[in-house]
């Protein structure tokens, strides 16, 4: 303790002495040059104290810098924070990476740029939150759900359907899209590509009224409508399983052509050499692109027993009766569980073709032929099969045309019928008897769950009763779920009471 109170002490008078020689020295010199102009006395302003009570105005400045944001303590930073800065600013030319420890790892995958090259960083980086950044940044909407949970491969799939969406035959390098392969094939797993851009059309020369030998020059200068060909594209893509099309061109504004939505015999002939190599696909949809019975063939004889193939959907086409004939055939020599022909031009005789293939169809699980015209005629014909079916869960025929004697026979259907769980018949002219004929057949039907009505002429109390009968099911149903131990398939349970009861 007293080391710690004479010390100060000292250090004042060192200090104080220090002060008096500067002082007499001072003086000394000004006697010794002699004597000097006077000059106005200036009274000097008062000097801050120094001595042991400058330590608080020390801790008073130190508190004003330290509000600075840019000051810090650490005035030389951590080596590894300068390896960090140097790692992440030089990651284009030399990435290091997987030599880092993990904690360094995060560091820099946290400050890396999201526009680097897809040749530096898609096969090296594999952190989530990273190709978060960079989807968020180009794609303000993101539905991650819709890519299995997973940023890295909504990157490469939307970024891949953006170049093909862009592409223009005859102008665009093929190889912007094909270079892109070694990087992306791993990931893309599903391509949605809703716009197919056609080649672009040179204004044509004024005609002089002299036609060489060989026609006329303007059909030769006529530049196809062809789109971009998937063919080598897909074959790269070794893990696609979904593949959605639209042929046709959005935010055209006032350069509006019909040709802009046509879907060629060569697209046709392209699409379906690709579809039917790769055996890995099993969603195929091609909708809004006039498909019509010829092409729809060629695309379904492309599809004959192949071996992944589950959903096929044409929807919003021109597809007919023949197109109908080729689908129904495709039930028969493939493993489709799901078939969408809505919105399309299927009569009586293509209901009637799938009707007997649903008779015999083991696979199936959902049909789909809403906004036809099957009318009466082949709505029979369809519930005559379901009579028979046993793997068909969902039927769609809202707005068919149909009436009271396709109703009379869907009510024996749901008779007999226990795997149907939806069934949708809105939009149609069921009638007041017909919708009585339906409630007397759900009276006995214990699996149906959904049962769509409306706009169909169906009485009010028929409908109210018919969802009454829903909710009961549904209720059973949830019951199921919940103890399904309690729901097993027929046991023979002996006991003391009844030896040989048999419990359902």
């Amino acid at each position: 303790m007293q080391e710690t109170l004479v010390t100060p002490t000292l250090s004042v008078l060192s200090r104080s002495s220090i002060t008096m020689q500067d002082r007499s020295s001072t003086a000394g010199q000004a006697s010794s040059t002699g004597p000097q102009p006077s000059r106005p006395s200036v009274i000097p302003p008062p000097s801050k104290s120094k001595g042991w009570k400058s330590g608080a105005n020390v801790r008073r400045m130190r508190r004003i810098i330290a509000e600075d944001p840019e000051w810090s303590l650490a005035i030389v930073p951590l080596l590894t924070e300068l390896c960090i800065q140097h790692i992440v600013e030089n990651f284009q030319n030399n990435p290091i990476l997987k030599q880092l420890l993990p904690e360094h790892q995060q560091k820099v995958l946290n400050h890396l740029s999201p526009d680097l090259p897809l040749t530096v960083t898609a096969n090296l980086i594999d952190d989530e939150n990273y190709w978060r950044r960079c989807c968020m940044q180009r794609w303000p909407v993101c539905h991650v759900a819709r890519h299995g949970g997973s940023w890295k491969r909504l990157f490469f799939e939307r970024h891949l359907e953006n170049l093909i969406k862009h592409f223009i035959p005859s102008t665009t390098d093929p190889a912007v899209i094909l270079d892109l392969l070694p990087f992306c094939k791993n990931y893309v797993r599903r391509l949605r590509v809703d716009q197919f851009l056609p080649p672009v059309q040179l204004p044509l020369q004024p005609w002089n009224g002299e036609l060489s030998d060989s026609g006329s020059e303007a059909e030769m200068e006529q530049p196809t409508g062809d789109h971009y060909q998937l063919r080598d594209l897909v074959a790269g893509l070794s893990h696609l399983e979904e593949l959605d099309l639209v042929y046709g061109v959005k935010d055209c504004g006032m350069n509006f052509e019909w040709n802009l939505f046509l879907f060629t015999y060569q697209d046709c002939h392209s699409l379906a050499a690709t579809i039917k190599a790769c055996h890995t696909l099993k969603t195929f949809r091609l909708t809004r692109s006039k498909v019509d019975d010829d092409k729809a063939r060629i695309l379904i004889r492309s599809l004959l027993d192949h071996p992944a193939l589950e959903e096929l959907d044409l929807s919003h086409n021109l597809i007919g009766d023949r197109g109908a004939r080729a689908a129904a055939k495709l039930l028969s020599h493939s493993h489709l569980r799901v078939l969408t022909l809505a919105n399309n031009q299927v009569r009586a005789p293509g209901a009637q073709s799938l009707a007997h293939a649903l008779a015999h169809n083991t696979n199936l699980i959902s049909l789909n032929l809403r906004l036809n015209c099957i009318e009466d005629e082949g709505g029979q014909a369809l519930a005559h099969a379901l009579q028979t079916n046993k793997c068909l869960t969902t039927l769609h025929l809202g707005g068919n045309e149909l009436s009271e004697p396709t109703a009379t026979l869907l009510s024996q259907v749901l008779t007999v019928n226990t795997t149907l769980t939806s069934i949708n018949l809105s939009c149609n002219h069921i009638g007041l008897d017909g919708g009585k004929q339906l409630l007397e057949g759900m009276s006995d039907n214990k699996t149906l769950l959904e049962f769509d009505l409306r706009l169909s002429d169906v009485a009010q109390e028929s409908e109210y009763l018919i969802g009454q009968a829903l909710c009961a099911n549904r209720e059973a149903a949830r019951q199921r779920a919940l103890n399904p131990s309690h729901f097993m398939s027929p046991i023979t349970a002996k006991g003391p009471e009844n030896p040989n009861v048999t419990w359902v």
